[in-house]
């Protein structure tokens, strides 16, 4: 009868080298599951890195291509600016050349209206003759600076006659000297209607006479009239009405 002590022994070995043998085996599947997540999150890292630079590459080209739709919407703007100003420039050329032209026709122009303003004062109520003689002649030596434009020098004849023209306007009161005598009198200004003189002593009046073309006198019964008509018109007294020999024009005439 074999002993049972020997049996159980080799049971045990042969148990003993079952096990080792499963540990070996599941210690390799271990290890090569190992090996495999390793290998897998290795692969993964690099799907991440791909996936990262993907996107940073998209967002450039997202960048680039809003960059690149800015410049075009900004060359459309520039080649419409380039348009517009092609056609003013054109359109400055014409100027410059009708300017040319307006230019040639306008001094003549200017030089007649002098003229007119020169017959003009001649021949209108001898009011503030030497100012307005002088602004005649300054007139013409105007035209002759090329230092001073045309725009210009047109813009002195206009406020000449404007000037000209707000005298048949107002009335007005200087001191001046009687033509034809070296004597100071008060002189009164009636528009272009009619004009006046009194006496620094208020003891002689008269009125320009058109027909004769010089100062006549008048009597003393218009003495305060035209002394009341040089105070209103200095502003030192009301506005009022006063009686005062006009000329007509058919006695003019």
């Amino acid at each position: 009868m074999v002993s049972k002590t020997p049996m159980r022994a080799l049971m045990l070995a042969s148990l003993v080298l079952a096990s080792s043998g499963a540990s070996a085996q599941l210690d390799n599947a271990i290890a090569k599951e190992a090996t495999r997540v390793e290998k897998g999150a290795q692969a993964q890292d690099k799907v991440d890195q791909i996936y990262d630079q993907t996107r940073d590459s998209v967002t450039e080209f997202k960048s680039v291509t809003k960059q690149a739709d800015g410049l075009r919407v900004y060359l459309q703007q520039l080649q419409k600016q380039l348009q517009n100003q092609a056609t003013e420039l054109a359109e400055i050329e014409r100027s410059v050349q009708d300017v040319t032209v307006i230019e040639r026709q306008i001094v003549p122009l200017m030089l007649r209206m002098i003229d007119g303003l020169e017959q003009f004062v001649a021949l209108d109520l001898p009011f503030l003759l030497e100012e307005r003689r002088e602004r005649v002649s300054g007139l013409r030596g105007l035209l002759e600076r090329a230092d001073v434009t045309v725009a210009e020098k047109f813009r002195n004849v206009m406020a000449a006659y404007t000037t000209e023209i707000e005298y048949g306007r107002t009335i007005e009161a200087y001191r001046g000297t009687l033509p034809g005598t070296d004597r100071e009198v008060d002189f009164l200004r009636i528009g272009r209607i009619a004009m006046f003189y009194e006496s620094l002593d208020g003891k002689e009046v008269g009125r320009w006479n058109a027909d004769g073309k010089a100062f006549e006198q008048l009597s003393g019964a218009y003495r305060g009239q035209i002394g009341q008509g040089i105070r209103i018109a200095r502003e030192q007294a009301a506005p009022d009405l006063i009686r005062l020999p006009i000329q007509t024009a058919g006695a003019a005439q």
